[in-house]
């Protein structure tokens, strides 16, 4: 009874904590924002002026007394202030629709093979932020959940999340994780490649948001059939220095992302290498589900179904699979006993 009660006056949230983007999923609503996880601050008293896509839209464009901040870096809190207040920012928009009562018991993503003083502070940011109990999952177990991968079974099952910050390749069995590899390579690696192509390629400086704007447009892991797709690319030119419009091929872009893609592909052969015989059996079968914003990346799916010699296929909506997975822990407070990290 006491339960129910504390339901009724209490919106716990389900937050999937990116280094490129934050979603929160409010029990009986599903997801209700998407947001990058990027803050605007006032540089003289660190205020903050902006939040997720207004910040967003200042990132190059700012005055010297204004910086765009990623406060996460590969997955983890860099600027804990800074992370606070944009959890803070985030968890007070849901709260604010239906006037609740109490404040939320939050359940947030956050890598796999994160240490102790990193799980502390995610903690005490949210807590900080106006959680009222905060309970900590690793990415890649969200990730399955999220997917509708039987995880809780004894069975093997593969998930490769490609995230802004990391890529986390985990066999899972039972409700936790066998086997995992983690590599710095993601979202963020593409688009930095793709920056330094266009710059060395045709000495044009672009910005950010103009590289994941080519990834998102013309990004690509395999070849695909029918006419090559082309965009133009607008930025400095670095000879002289005025504004200047390029074209650029899909079959360029392709080869900017060559050794992001690969490193992943050679991230999946390592964990999968490492999986005990039982559980690499049940894989052959099972095959393997990419997760996270990287999922999108036309042909990943293909190239690592030929690499590796096994069933590959892109979760239903890769992006929000964590904070799907993570609002199912928070409906189902047994499985939240299983899959939760200690405090």
């Amino acid at each position: 009874m006491f339960k129910r009660w504390v339901e009724k006056f209490s919106n716990d949230v389900a937050i999937d904590l990116g280094t490129a983007t934050t979603l929160l999923f409010v029990r009986g609503q599903g997801i209700v924002l998407n947001e990058p996880s990027i803050v605007a601050v006032h540089d003289p008293d660190r205020s903050v002026v902006a939040v997720g896509h207004e910040a967003k839209a200042m990132l190059g464009r700012t005055p010297g007394n204004l910086h765009v901040i990623r406060p996460l870096k590969d997955g983890v809190i860099a600027d804990f202030d800074i992370t606070q207040r944009m959890l803070g920012n985030f968890i007070s928009q849901t709260q604010q629709r239906d006037r609740t009562i109490l404040r939320p018991r939050v359940v947030l993503g956050v890598p796999w093979g994160i240490t102790q003083v990193e799980r502390r502070a995610v903690r005490e940011a949210a807590l900080q932020a106006g959680a009222r109990g905060v309970y900590v999952v690793e990415d890649p177990v969200a990730a399955a959940i999220g997917a509708g991968l039987p995880i809780q079974k004894p069975g093997g099952n593969v998930i490769v999340d490609i995230g802004g910050g990391t890529t986390e390749v985990a066999v899972l069995s039972l409700g936790g994780v066998v086997k995992c590899r983690s590599v710095r390579i993601a979202g963020d690696t593409m688009d930095e490649a793709i920056l330094q192509y266009v710059r060395k390629q045709y000495s044009l400086l672009i910005g950010e948001r103009r590289a994941e704007e080519i990834k998102i447009t013309l990004g690509s892991a395999y070849p695909e059939e029918g006419d090559p797709h082309t965009m133009e690319v607008k930025g400095r030119d670095l000879v002289d220095g005025i504004p200047k419009v390029v074209v650029v091929a899909e079959r360029e872009i392709r080869e900017a992302l060559r050794d992001a893609v690969l490193t992943i592909v050679e991230t999946v052969r390592t964990c999968l290498e490492q999986a005990p015989p039982e559980l690499a059996a049940d894989i052959v079968d099972t095959g393997i589900v990419i997760a996270g914003g990287g999922g999108l990346l036309r042909g990943l799916d293909r190239l690592l179904a030929r690499e590796i010699q096994l069933p590959v296929a892109v979760a239903k909506d890769p992006m929000s699979c964590v904070a799907l997975g993570l609002g199912r822990v928070l409906d189902d407070f047994e499985l939240l006993e299983k899959v939760a990290l200690p405090a």
